[in-house]
């Protein structure tokens, strides 16, 4: 990883340390269900478009290896609703949103998480397992899903050309989590609730 980015993103919100900035206990490999039919951009560019989203956007690239789906309660698709709210708010893009929530999902599976005892990861709660020890804010700010996601998209806005990076690239530049490559599996599932709930 490019040092200047790794250190302008660990700037941020005063985070000053070399671990890991945000993995969480929900960071296991083991996804609850893969698809693996192969998504390319063209794919999704002729699909069904609702008004004003550019599916282009969403995946620009296609996605990377094989995608895991998990079935929403009415709370995730709250939080996946505050993440959008919040990314527009930010004055971001849909693919800033497809970036977002993928990330909460491979962290807590769009749960707000509190405090998880012995299988917490050190300090990290929230939609994004950020840690208040680590200068990411408060439990109750980094628990509140506007706060949480505006957060993390401050830290997305400072990685160089994120846009046209591999999602789990401009994730993992974020996040510092000890697995880098598993945010790539939430893609798909991103991009089709982005697409499903950017103008509800």
């Amino acid at each position: 990883m490019n040092t200047f980015i790794r250190n302008s993103v660990l700037g941020i919100a005063g985070l000053a340390f070399a671990g890991g900035v945000a993995a969480g206990p929900m960071t296991d490999s083991t996804p609850t269900a893969v698809d693996t039919t192969p998504v390319t951009a063209v794919a999704m560019a002729q699909a069904d478009k609702p008004a004003g989203v550019d599916k282009g956007k969403l995946i620009p690239h296609g996605v990377q290896g094989a995608q895991s789906r998990i079935d929403l309660t009415d709370e995730q698709v709250a939080n996946t609703k505050a993440i959008i709210a919040a990314t527009k708010k930010a004055g971001m893009d849909e693919r800033a949103a497809v970036v977002s929530i993928a990330t909460a999902l491979q962290e807590s599976k769009l749960e707000n998480l509190g405090h998880l005892g012995d299988r917490n990861d050190h300090d990290s709660q929230g939609l994004f397992q950020q840690r208040p020890s680590s200068g990411w804010g408060t439990v109750e700010q980094i628990t509140d899903p506007e706060y949480s996601t505006t957060a993390f998209l401050k830290g997305l806005k400072q990685v160089d050309g994120w846009q046209d990076m591999p999602l789990t690239v401009a994730a993992q530049t974020v996040q510092v989590s000890a697995y880098p490559d598993h945010y790539a599996q939430w893609e798909q599932q991103a991009a089709d609730l982005v697409t499903e709930h950017w103008n509800s």
